[in-house]
């Protein structure tokens, strides 16, 4: 079984496009999207078409949770400049699109075969803002993952690619679609890649295998994109393209 899986779109059609026709041409068995799919981008509703097109599971993110409800509790602060984002993007939706996103799923469980299962979730299968990254404590890796040992775990939230052995279990993260960048950058270094990360897990006669993908993206189109979408504070969006690299 291969299952291509994907996160934090951002409502990014044009980059998880991009990701769309790499996985195609690994032909892949099914997918499932890690959530963070619609808010923050250019293309919100072009988004939403997509992956109601693929008809794939999607899990709950904390970011779909809050355009659902301002209101929502969420371990990130807002400020003023996404509130109006959140505004814009509601205006772009139909209420089917969000009748879609409010079908998203806490966690998603996928049997691949031989008593293994792919449990997928966004930020941990606790709260979808619970924040894992390379250098998070192993103790905090064990509270939050060891109990679903010996599960393989897929998660998202933190843009940032990654494998870990949790106990007898192996996590991963495959990236972010929609706004790619390096988490441990300077702030004054800060750019968004021109590529949408992905990966693919193959799970064959008892043996695991894990591929980290790029599907790079002309950063020129993305940004007519942005220019011509109406989304507010575009230029900042643009610009985190433009910097050097």
């Amino acid at each position: 079984m291969r299952i291509g899986v994907f996160s934090d779109v951002h409502g990014n059609r044009f980059a998880l496009d991009a990701a769309l026709n790499g996985i195609r041409e690994s032909t892949v068995d099914s997918l499932v999207c890690l959530g963070d799919t619609i808010q923050g981008g250019p293309q919100p509703a072009e988004t939403a078409e997509r992956l109601q097109d693929l008809g794939c599971p999607v899990v709950m993110g904390n970011a779909d949770a809050w355009l659902l409800n301002e209101q929502a509790d969420t371990a990130e602060p807002t400020t003023v400049e996404q509130r109006e984002v959140r505004a814009w993007t509601l205006s772009k939706l139909s209420s089917r699109d969000l009748d879609f996103i409010r079908g998203y799923r806490p966690t998603v469980e996928i049997n691949i075969g031989g008593g293994q299962r792919l449990l997928c979730f966004h930020g941990s299968p606790h709260p979808f803002d619970d924040v894992l990254l390379p250098d998070t404590p192993k103790d905090r890796w064990d509270q939050l993952l060891g109990p679903f040992s010996p599960a393989i775990m897929a998660g998202g939230h933190t843009h940032t690619q990654q494998i870990r052995r949790v106990r007898e279990g192996v996590f991963f993260n495959p990236g972010s679609i929609g706004v790619a960048y390096n988490q441990y950058l300077p702030e004054a270094d800060f750019h968004t890649d021109a590529w949408a990360e992905y990966a693919i897990l193959t799970w064959e006669k008892g043996r695991a295998s894990l591929d980290f993908r790029r599907a790079h993206y002309d950063a020129e189109k993305l940004i007519r994109i942005i220019e011509a979408s109406g989304r507010p504070h575009a230029d900042r969006m643009i610009r985190n393209y433009q910097r050097p690299r």
